[in-house]
């Protein structure tokens, strides 16, 4: 699963740690699950894309071999 959490965290002038401290996890989480290493749960997904402001679908997608 590829997501555009790097591009919205650049839009809203966030950090790493501004969005890990925003929605609750570790730094380290939000650079893995940018380096599509780490697929969050549905709430964590909901919790990000409420913070971002748009629907989960336009920030996490599936690619043809998910």
């Amino acid at each position: 699963m590829k997501n555009s959490i790097k591009v919205q965290r650049a839009i809203f002038d966030m950090t790493q740690a501004d969005l890990a401290e925003r929605i609750g996890v570790s730094r380290q989480t939000i650079n893995a699950m940018e380096k599509n290493k780490y697929v969050p749960s549905t709430v964590l997904s909901l919790k990000i894309a409420r913070l971002f402001k748009k629907p989960v679908e336009e920030i996490f997608f599936l690619e043809d071999e998910d």
